[in-house]
């Protein structure tokens, strides 16, 4: 069965830095693309960041692009999320996600930027 577990996310001061993982099993990771995504309650689930199968093709949304790095070990079937320069604005729930395995999510974990 597809698992993601997210982990990393806590309370952060802004311009701060934060390193969120996502460790997935139940599938063969070097063989999907994968994306972050954020969601704030209330709000549509937004698309953060993606990357290819080996890692060599990275996007990202706008409000992110220049201060968040997306990359993966799939060794260790782990994606990762460097994230700096936070803003208030990155506060959200972050989850993982394989596009091509939809139906699957994580519990994601909390990211919270204030001061």
């Amino acid at each position: 069965q597809v698992q993601y577990v997210e982990s990393g996310g806590r309370l952060v001061q802004p311009g701060g830095s934060l390193r969120l993982s996502c460790a997935a099993s139940g599938f063969i990771f070097s063989n999907y693309d994968m994306r972050w995504y954020r969601q704030v309650p209330g709000k549509e689930r937004e698309l953060v960041a993606s990357i290819s199968k080996r890692g060599s093709t990275t996007t990202y949304a706008n409000s992110v692009k220049g201060r968040f790095t997306i990359s993966r070990d799939n060794a260790k079937d782990t994606l990762y999320l460097q994230m700096s320069s936070l803003k208030p604005e990155d506060t959200a729930k972050y989850y993982c996600n394989a596009p091509s395995l939809p139906r699957y999510w994580g519990q994601g974990t909390q990211v919270t930027v204030s001061s």
